[in-house]
């Protein structure tokens, strides 16, 4: 296999997701639902670059809504028959239950509208929600299915009537991206919650610092919260101020991403946007996977060939590939 840097690399998944959109996003004023309002920075940096790419081709959305804020009527009125594209991610399936009821609700309430499903990894533990969301593909019978890996895609033409398409993540939208100077040997950014695989030492040799991103500074959440309310005071128009209000809210969390991830001359991960940005910021990694198969397999499919990407198994052998790479700077240090 020959090794692409990552300004090579990127450019071309880049182009390729830019390629699949254009092929399958209908016409007529669009929706992007689903906002992640949450801290996690992976689906901060899909939604930057689902915008990104909307941006580019002029297609800002009429309508913007998380999941708390989605209103049908408003929904309709602003895009008339246009499409609605669903905020991409690792949610389709029985992992995350919120976004799958939401999901259910879009296809089984707007039949008239075009649905496209923005990149997604798909994991059903249980077959009979899987046959529910089938049925309510088929109903609608105007979805279009992206997927991330190759497994996905083998699960939704087996089970989904609909157009499935294989695309890379949006994130790599975002492009190549500047990095800081380190201040650590080794920074890992591993997952906390319920998509963590099992097993794996927890200790942490030195040399490595680690923390997950799902935890927000709260004093800087208020001030970020208050000049947005601020912002309303002169710009009335609701839509506007829900644009603006995603927007910020998004790079704040994606900017802190970056930061965490720049701390290490070298990173260990688990998470898939922890490897997306890092191929961003061009830092070598040293790549786990998650509990079901989602970060490997984007990996398989799209990024394997990276120069800076490693891979082991478990947590100690990726410490270890870690160390190992930057032991001449531990002991220098």
């Amino acid at each position: 296999m020959t090794m692409k840097s990552a300004d090579l690399l990127v450019g071309e998944l880049a182009d390729h997701f830019a390629r699949i959109l254009d092929a399958v996003l209908p016409a007529g004023k669009l929706a992007l639902v689903d906002f992640p309002d949450h801290s996690n920075v992976g689906d901060s940096a899909i939604w930057l670059g689902e915008m990104a790419y909307l941006r580019k081709r002029s297609r800002l959305p009429a309508y913007y809504s998380a999941i708390a804020d989605f209103d049908d009527e408003a929904c309709r009125a602003a895009i008339d028959d246009g499409p609605i594209l669903i905020h991409g991610g690792g949610n389709m399936g029985t992992l995350w239950p919120k976004h799958e009821a939401f999901r259910l609700h879009l296809l089984r309430t707007h039949r008239g509208h075009p649905v496209v499903q923005m990149p997604q990894s798909i994991h059903y533990a249980d077959p009979a929600a899987a046959a529910e969301m089938a049925e309510a593909i088929r109903a609608h019978g105007q979805l279009t299915l992206l997927v991330r890996d190759a497994r996905s895609l083998a699960f939704a033409e087996r089970h989904f009537d609909c157009r499935v398409r294989l695309c890379p993540d949006a994130a790599l939208m975002l492009g190549r991206q500047q990095r800081p100077p380190a201040t650590v040997p080794v920074f890992a950014l591993l997952r906390t919650d319920h998509e963590r695989a099992p097993g794996g030492a927890d200790a942490l040799p030195a040399g490595v610092a680690a923390d997950d991103w799902l935890e927000e500074d709260p004093a800087q959440k208020r001030r970020l919260r208050l000049s947005l309310k601020l912002g309303r005071l002169f710009n009335r128009d609701l839509m506007a101020q829900r644009a603006a209000r995603q927007q910020r809210l998004a790079e704040w969390r994606f900017q802190r991403g970056l930061t965490m991830l720049s701390a290490g001359e070298l990173v260990v991960t688990d998470r898939l946007h922890a490897h997306i940005l890092s191929l961003l910021l061009d830092i070598p990694h040293v790549l786990l996977d998650n509990s079901y198969g989602k970060v490997a397999g984007f990996a398989d499919q799209w990024t394997g060939d990276y120069g800076g990407l490693m891979r082991a198994t478990s947590r100690a052998e990726a410490f270890g590939t870690a160390l190992a790479c930057v032991a001449p700077q531990i002991v220098d240090g």
